[in-house]
């Protein structure tokens, strides 16, 4: 249960760091306004609030896993954001992050 609850979290802070990018980014490169960017600001501190959640201690290690997470997402959002298709090696990639997510975070530890 703890790894169901780890992973959900683990989404849900890389829907809020990488949506509060998106916003920010489109509120100043998409000349979209300070909404915008109030949002995606908004929505990054939310990620900060949700990384402290993990039933993990470390922050070391949470922030390391979630770097792997953050790299899968970032593709997943940019295919379906902006229309993005990712080639072979951004799959290949993203599944060795995922790969060392599972290494950091769930390894069995004595």
């Amino acid at each position: 249960m703890l790894v169901f609850r780890s992973i959900a979290l683990f989404v849900l802070a890389a829907v809020l760091e990488i949506g509060g990018a998106w916003l920010v980014w489109q509120g100043l490169r998409e000349h979209r306004g300070w909404f915008w960017i109030g949002g995606g600001v908004v929505a990054l501190g939310l990620y900060g609030v949700v990384a402290t959640l993990q039933p993990d201690a470390q922050f070391g290690r949470i922030l390391a896993g979630y770097g792997g997470v953050f790299v899968a997402g970032s593709l997943v959002w940019g295919m379906v954001a902006d229309g993005y298709r990712p080639d072979r090696f951004d799959v290949l990639g993203a599944l060795i992050c995922l790969a060392g997510v599972a290494v950091i975070m769930y390894a069995p530890r004595g």
